[in-house]
């Protein structure tokens, strides 16, 4: 999923890269200013990039029944099968890059034939989160499939590529050339007033694009995501991120369909990720229920609380 088309990499190279370099940021809204006005937190809350950049219920009261009241509620079907696909998609990734560095390339075959074989994934081992309906067991292990045998022929065409051009490639050099993004890239958000566990779906630093995968319909908040975690890693690496990528999953029966929003991350989705994150953490400092929304989703997880 993280893999560009030419179209989508053509897109990046001529109009969005270009466009990114002359793109003028005020220096209080680069992620390195996080001492300084409108950067630096308010309130002493930390929050979590998806409590910040999240509108699923518009009034905001899933944060204030998590983080007020203590509120726990199992996950919704629907994002029960989302954590489960992004940890296949982090699964799938990590896999290859080990059995690379584990292996070397001293044997490119064999290699390549254990790769195989690595990227069949067995059953999901359910725990104690497991629905308690077997059909809905059956279409999240279906989808998990699903998506696993989409992804790893282009892993290792991708591989296949690099050591077919690249000779005297080294295991390091095959990874950054042939899965050159980072999975489950961690970051302290803490002098942002995030958490000091973020965690960013994907990364790339050749020219830095922040990702992040949503199994969800399109939402006019869902570039807030990446927003979160560029201002997040321009504090901790102190350089510009100006790219951001959100990567959709959708499914038609069983087939899945993917689609790419690619931004630039510019001063207006900045500052509506601060009014947003300050917003949120003014809610939780002070204890504020900001009412049951109009309306709700029947799969909010606090429905029955609201309602």
């Amino acid at each position: 999923m993280y893999f560009l088309t030419s179209d989508e990499k053509r897109y990046l190279s001529k109009s969005l890269f270009p466009r990114a370099r002359e793109m003028v940021i005020a220096e209080e809204l680069r992620g390195w200013s996080w001492n300084e006005a409108p950067l630096a937190p308010v309130f002493d809350v930390r929050l979590g990039v998806y409590e910040v950049a999240g509108r699923y219920c518009p009034t905001a009261r899933d944060v204030y029944l998590r983080r007020v009241l203590g509120v726990r509620v199992p996950p919704s079907p629907a994002m029960l099968e989302g954590r489960i696909l992004h940890q296949t998609l982090s699964e799938i990734f990590l896999k290859a890059k080990r059995r690379i560095y584990a292996d070397g390339l001293d044997d490119p075959a064999g290699l390549i034939d254990r790769l195989k074989q690595d990227l069949v994934l067995g059953p999901y081992p359910w725990g104690d989160d497991a629905p308690g309906d077997p059909l809905i067991r059956e279409r999240i292990e279906r989808r998990r499939a699903a998506l696993a045998a989409f992804e790893a022929p282009r892993i290792l065409a991708r591989i296949y590529e690099v050591l077919a051009l690249q000779p005297y490639v080294g295991p390091d050099g095959l990874v950054a050339a042939a899965l050159p993004i980072v999975v489950e890239q961690k970051f302290d958000g803490s002098a942002l007033g995030l958490s000091a566990h973020l965690s960013c779906d994907g990364l790339s630093h050749a020219e830095p694009i922040v990702l992040d995968v949503k199994f969800d319909e399109w939402r006019d908040f869902h570039r807030l995501y990446p927003t979160g975690y560029a201002l997040a890693m321009e504090a901790t690496f102190e350089y510009p991120v100006n790219v951001g990528c959100v990567v959709y999953g959708r499914w038609q029966g069983e087939r899945l369909l993917i689609e790419r929003d690619l931004f630039l991350i510019d001063e207006a989705l900045r500052q509506r990720f601060i009014e947003e994150r300050d917003e949120k953490a003014r809610l939780v400092f002070e204890e504020i229920d900001p009412g049951v929304p109009p309306s709700s989703p029947p799969d909010c997880p606090y429905y029955d609380i609201c309602h």
